[in-house]
């Protein structure tokens, strides 16, 4: 381990830099053992490296610096938003060419669900996105069955009890024609299946769900199947934004 204070980096945070995992999923695999620096298994997430002069593995593979950045995706109905699948399925990662292997998707979309995915190698601005203590919203277009009243979007509002705890989101009604509604709900968490799960509890199963945000980034014309991936420029613009967001005192809005 080098000794200088020049340059040093906490070990979890030089993990989620180089795109490995979450600054959180990087203190868990150093927990279990399987990073080492300059040969020596460390499990200590708060240990300091040298970028460029220190040696650092992940099971076995050594940790290179990669350049960060961010791809937009939307994505279709019938693709796994992981970036391997163990049944065989269509996964995110046949939109990543070689030199973005780095990168993973921020948060989950359902198999079923369509839209704006993130995909990165920036751990931290990724954490960032996705704990619910920042209160970065994501925000769906959702077509459900049957005429949704004001008092049903008030109770959303108010929060539904599901098996895994309380669900609050901000729900507003665009559309309502032939015995179905289109709705824009933002949520700041993203348990499994949650507006699904949400929207049955409260009688009114999803037909579609399209996300067309998440936090300060945004679908905008991107077709369905399409990628574009942010100037470095925009990417700056954009992670200053999160960074500067998940900084400020919550304002308790809609704890999820």
């Amino acid at each position: 381990m080098a000794k200088s204070s020049t340059g040093l980096t906490r070990l979890h945070k030089f993990l989620a830099q180089c795109g490995v995992a979450s600054r959180r999923k990087a203190e868990v695999l150093i927990a279990e053992g399987r990073v080492k620096v300059n040969g020596h298994i460390v499990r200590e997430p708060g240990t300091s490296v040298v970028p460029g002069e220190d040696r650092v593995e992940v099971n076995g593979r050594p940790v290179r610096e990669v350049h960060q950045g961010v791809i937009l995706l939307n994505k279709p109905r019938g693709i796994v938003s992981t970036m391997s699948d163990p049944h065989g399925r269509p996964t995110v990662a046949r939109f990543l060419t070689q030199q973005f292997k780095s990168y993973f998707p921020v948060g989950r979309l359902d198999y079923e669900s369509s839209g704006l995915m993130i995909l990165t190698n920036d751990g931290e601005m990724a954490e960032r996105l996705l704990h619910p203590r920042y209160e970065l919203e994501r925000v769906y277009e959702v077509e459900v069955e049957g005429a949704v009243p004001q008092a049903t979007l008030r109770k959303i509002t108010q929060g539904v009890r599901l098996e895994d705890g309380m669900a609050r989101a901000r729900a507003k009604l665009l559309e309502s024609v032939n015995n179905t509604t289109l709705l824009q709900i933002a949520i700041s968490e993203g348990r499994n299946r949650i507006i699904r799960r949400l929207m049955d509890s409260v009688g009114h199963p999803v037909i579609a769900l399209v996300r067309i945000a998440h936090g300060p980034f945004r679908m905008g014309r991107l077709r369905t199947g399409e990628i574009r991936r942010l100037t470095e420029r925009d990417y700056q613009f954009f992670r200053r934004k999160v960074m500067a967001a998940s900084e400020e005192p919550s304002s308790g809005r809609g704890r999820r």
